[in-house]
C-alpha cells in the first residue's frame, strides 16, 4: 500500500509501508498452541508441552538477535493516512478470534488427554504466557474512542480474566508513569518478582477505584450492570463455567496457571518498559509532562511484529492515541538490549538484569542518582556502587 499527501508548501510526500503484510506474522503467537497439539500427537511424547515456553523465551529472543532491529519512521506527513487506513485496525479485530480458537484447543486438549498433573501445569503455564499477548491487542483496541475497539478489547482482555487492564491503563498508568506513585512503572533494584507483588495487586486496585468513580459520577453504584470491570469478569467466569461443564474439575487449575501467567506477561512487560527512569517532579508539584525518553525503546523487529510494535513504546506514551503501525523511532532514546521475550528471559534472573540495566539507567540520568526511580531498600545499596558517580555529578554542578 502506497501513501501519497500533498503539503501545505508544495511537496508531493509519498511512502511504501513494507512492513503492512509483515503484521500477518502477529497471528504467529496464537498458533504455537494447536501446533503444541499437533507435535504432542504426531510424537506422543509429554514433552512436546515444553514447546510454548521455548517459543516464548528462547526462540523469539533467537530470531530478534538473528533478524535484527527495523529504525526506520514513516513520514509525519502521510501519518494521518495510515492511522485512517482500515487494514491495521481489522487485524486487530480478526486476532480476537483466532487466539480464542487457541485458547479452544487448549482447553481440548488438557480436557481430553490423559497427561500427567505437571505436564498440565507447564502447558498452562506456556499458553498462558503466549496468551498474555492478547492484552497487547486489548492495549491497541482499549486506546481507541468508538464503542466497537472498546468492545472487542473488553472481549479479548475477558480471555485471561483481566478486565480491569482497559481502564486502569489508560486512566492510571498514562497518567503516573514513570513516577513512584504508578504501581506499573518499575523501580531500579526492584526485581521482577518484587516488582509482581506490588504492581498485580496496585493495578487492581486502581482499575476497580477508577471504574467505581466513573460509576458514581454517573450516579450509579459499583455493582451496576454497567461496570466494565463486572462486565469483562463475567466473561471470564462464564468461560471457566463452560470449560468445568465441558470437560471437569480438573480443568480449574489449569484456568488458574493460564490466566495467572497472562497476566504475569503483562507485568514483566511493565517491568521492562520503565524500568528506573523517572519524570521530574516541578516546584507546583506536579511532574513534567510524559517524553519518549520516559519509557525504553526497542526496534526488534521480530517480537515487535509480534506485539503490534508495543516495543516502540517510547512514542506510543509521548501519543497514546497513535496507532501501532505508525509508532515512530527516535535517535536517542534509551534503548533495551533486546526486544521483550529476550528481556523477560533477563529479568528472570535479577542479577543479570541488574548488570545490565542498571548501568543504562544511571547513564540516562547522567550519573545523577536522584534523577532515578529507586527502590527505596535498595537504594543504600545502589548508592554505594554508583555514588562517585553521584560525587562527580555534584561536584560539576558546584563548578
Amino acid at each position: 500500500m502506497t501513501y501519497t499527501v500533498q503539503t501545505a508548501d508544495g511537496r508531493t510526500v509519498t511512502y511504501t509501508d513494507g512492513k503492512r503484510y509483515l503484521w500477518f506474522f502477529s497471528f504467529l503467537l496464537a498458533l504455537v498452541t494447536p501446533a503444541t497439539v499437533a507435535l504432542y500427537l504426531w510424537t506422543d511424547s509429554v514433552f512436546a508441552v515444553f514447546f510454548p515456553l521455548a517459543y516464548m523465551y528462547v526462540f523469539i529472543p533467537l530470531f530478534d538477535l538473528v533478524v535484527g532491529e527495523d529504525t526506520h519512521n514513516p513520514p509525519e506527513e502521510v501519518v494521518e493516512q495510515m492511522a485512517a487506513d482500515p487494514f491495521y485496525r481489522i487485524l486487530l479485530h480478526a486476532a480476537v478470534p483466532v487466539f480464542y480458537a487457541s485458547f479452544a484447543v487448549a482447553a481440548w486438549f488438557v480436557g481430553t488427554q490423559d497427561l500427567p498433573w505437571w505436564a498440565i501445569a507447564v502447558f498452562a503455564w506456556g499458553v498462558g504466557s503466549v496468551h498474555g499477548d492478547v492484552l497487547t491487542i486489548g492495549h491497541e483496541l482499549g486506546h481507541k474512542t468508538n464503542a466497537t475497539d472498546r468492545f472487542s478489547a473488553k472481549i479479548i482482555n475477558a480471555l485471561i480474566g483481566y478486565a480491569h487492564f482497559c481502564i486502569e491503563h489508560n486512566r492510571g498508568h498514562h497518567v503516573w508513569v514513570s513516577t513512584p506513585e504508578d504501581p506499573a512503572s518499575s523501580r531500579m533494584g526492584e526485581s521482577v518478582y518484587k516488582f509482581a507483588r506490588r504492581e498485580l495487586p496496585g493495578t487492581f486496585k486502581r482499575g476497580i477505584e477508577h471504574e467505581r468513580l466513573r460509576l458514581s459520577k454517573k450516579g450509579k453504584s459499583f455493582w451496576s450492570v454497567e461496570n466494565e470491570v463486572l462486565q469483562g469478569y463475567a466473561i471470564t467466569l462464564t468461560i471457566a463455567v463452560l470449560c468445568v461443564a465441558l470437560f471437569g474439575w480438573h480443568m480449574l487449575p489449569f484456568l488458574a496457571i493460564h490466566h495467572f501467567t497472562g497476566w504475569y506477561g503483562l507485568t514483566q512487560a511493565n517491568y521492562v518498559e520503565h524500568y528506573g527512569l523517572l519524570r521530574r517532579k516541578l516546584p507546583n508539584g506536579r511532574y513534567e509532562a510524559v517524553q519518549p525518553r520516559h519509557s525504553w525503546n526497542t526496534n526488534h523487529i521480530v517480537s515487535n511484529l509480534l506485539l503490534f510494535h508495543l516495543q516502540r513504546h517510547s512514542d506510543h506514551h509521548a501519543n497514546a492515541l497513535r496507532p501501532y503501525q505508525a509508532l515512530r523511532d527516535f535517535a536517542d532514546l534509551p534503548r533495551l538490549p533486546s526486544g521483550y521475550p529476550g528481556c523477560y528471559t533477563l529479568a528472570a534472573i535479577p542479577y543479570l538484569w541488574f548488570k545490565v540495566m542498571d548501568p543504562k539507567v544511571v547513564a540516562w540520568a547522567g550519573g545523577d542518582l536522584d534523577k532515578i526511580n529507586m527502590d527505596p531498600a535498595a537504594r543504600a545499596r545502589l548508592t554505594k556502587k554508583y555514588g562517585r558517580l553521584q560525587a562527580a555529578v555534584v561536584s560539576a554542578q558546584a563548578a
